[in-house]
């Protein structure tokens, strides 16, 4: 017995090519649909009033937004709807209005939700073949990479706009942050400790209109994740010297002779709790047991520490003629970048 999994469309100012997919959508029998026709605008009423003629042979709806609210807001309108509606919906799927994804996608979409029902589905489109330009492809290289780099999730296409989603998975995301395009990044984002992914190619459909746009959001929004990262380890550093010195007052004429150490050991252990409990619950919002955390933490910590020293040494070695300083920022920033991989993989998973 197939498995109920409605088909979410969310559409603002669509042309004629939403009424193609409806039809073909019609023609093989593919529904329910749930349409939301996202403050468009009273200019398109001719196009949804068509369209909805199409819904009512497929068992589908529109859903209307009177002002535009963005494509977060519209899909969070139609789960609410499906969840309500649906119950017995093992998930659904999303597809975009503007002729990107084929009848034959979406039902292999499905298919693999209904396989993999928790499982997040995600129809990635491949962008090694004949037609794409050179600059896609790059780009959509370098997002993939400096995406899974920020966010720990791997994910062929951060941007398309077919995916299946579990049911369980929708009534978190009717939770989360985002009510336009930032919404679907924040998506595969949450999928981190909690969703598998299973990627599902589809046909390419090229449309060079706004892919440098989509990417400068795409970086606008995980951008935003590593410098929580960055201000962690600066506060943690300002809280490190402001204690040393304030240590060094208070501790210079009771103990002479050892207050250096005792104030650069207290300073160092109340700030590396610091910045361990914003990586823990501000950075990387881990699931990991404190316990098990910490450990890996000061591990990481000391084994860090050490490999500054060695590098700082060999590299002077191998280079005299740098100056100390700029030889300890060269390596300890390589250091800093290597560190967040490894607190996002290993230690605040």
């Amino acid at each position: 017995m197939e498995k109920m999994i409605p088909v979410i469309i969310p559409a603002y100012e669509p042309d004629t090519r939403l009424l193609e997919l409806l039809k073909d959508m019609k023609s093989n029998k593919c529904g329910p649909v749930i349409l939301v026709n996202d403050g468009s605008g009273k200019e398109y009423n001719d196009i949804f009033d068509k369209a909805q003629t199409i819904l009512k042979d497929i068992g589908g709806v529109l859903l209307i937004h009177e002002k535009n609210k963005g494509k977060g807001r519209a899909l969070k309108t139609a789960f609410a709807y499906v969840l309500e509606q649906y119950p017995q919906a093992i998930g659904v799927v999303t597809a975009d209005s503007d002729g990107q994804h084929t009848v034959s996608c979406i039902n292999a979409v499905r298919s693999a939700l209904e396989q993999q029902p928790d499982n997040l589905i995600l129809g990635v489109r491949k962008f090694d073949g004949e037609g794409i330009p050179w600059k896609s492809r790059f780009g959509n290289t370098l997002t993939e990479k400096i995406f899974a780099y920020i966010t720990g999730v791997h994910v062929s296409d951060t941007q398309t706009g077919l995916r299946g989603i579990p049911t369980s998975f929708m009534e978190e995301l009717l939770e989360i942050p985002g009510e336009r395009f930032e919404f679907e990044m924040q998506m595969l984002m949450e999928c981190a400790g909690k969703y598998n992914i299973t990627e599902i190619p589809i046909k390419t459909i090229y449309d060079s209109e706004d892919n440098l746009a989509d990417s400068i959001r795409i970086y606008k929004i995980i951008g935003k994740k590593f410098f929580k990262y960055i201000f962690a380890s600066f506060s943690s550093c300002i809280i490190d010297v402001v204690l040393f010195a304030i240590f060094c007052s208070l501790l210079k004429s009771a103990y002479p002779g050892i207050y250096l150490v005792i104030a650069t050991i207290g300073a160092r252990v109340i700030s590396a709790v610091y910045n361990y409990a914003m990586n823990y619950r501000v950075v990387f919002k881990s699931r990991e047991s404190v316990g098990k955390s910490g450990i890996k933490y000061i591990t990481l910590a000391v084994i860090q520490m050490c490999l500054s020293a060695g590098g700082v040494t060999l590299l002077k070695t191998i280079l005299p003629f740098i100056p100390d300083v700029l030889i300890k920022i060269i390596v300890d920033t390589i250091l800093f970048f290597i560190s967040y991989h490894i607190q996002q993989k290993y230690v605040f998973r």
